[in-house]
């Protein structure tokens, strides 16, 4: 089993974050989409992490479809349906059992509710996928600045 501690994955995504924002500059004065920040994010990340996997947009656990019960309102977890869900990048081991972190991008001037994506990285934390860590990165283009969240085992960590 390939393991990595949260310490770890914490230093290579901010590492990485950092580095696509030096070496990709031009993309961001150009109000980029968040489908090209999680491509080249997920290429420094493979540079770092050439052991894993790191897919962008990728359904599939093991060999099925992956799909999460998500709230119909996004919010309230009372009335609920089940949705193929595509993360923006997971960190993983194809065709195995191994899923080490998944990522959620949002950029800072999305009017995307940021609770969607937080309950996605709740329920891929937890049951059947046991995702190690999800992370919340918020992007804010304009200034190059971050914030990141994680989550553990269903819950957000403070």
């Amino acid at each position: 089993m390939i393991m990595i501690d949260d310490k770890t994955i914490k230093i290579i995504v901010k590492k990485s974050i950092e580095k696509m924002f030096q070496k990709d500059a031009d993309l961001f004065e150009v109000n980029i989409n968040e489908r090209t920040i999680s491509h080249k994010l997920a290429e420094y990340l493979q540079c770092e992490l050439s052991d894993l996997n790191v897919d962008c947009e990728y359904n599939r656990h093991i060999e099925n479809l992956k799909t999460l019960e998500l709230p119909k309102d996004q919010i309230n977890w009372n009335d609920t349906e089940a949705k193929t869900v595509f993360p923006d990048i997971i960190i993983h081991k194809r065709k195995k059992n191994i899923n080490i972190a998944v990522i959620e991008i949002k950029k800072s001037s999305s009017s995307v509710d940021r609770m969607i994506d937080k309950n996605k990285l709740k329920a891929f934390t937890k049951e059947p996928y046991n995702y190690y860590l999800g992370i919340f990165i918020e992007i804010n283009t304009q200034n190059k600045k971050f914030d990141m969240r994680f989550f553990k085992g269903g819950e957000e960590l403070k």
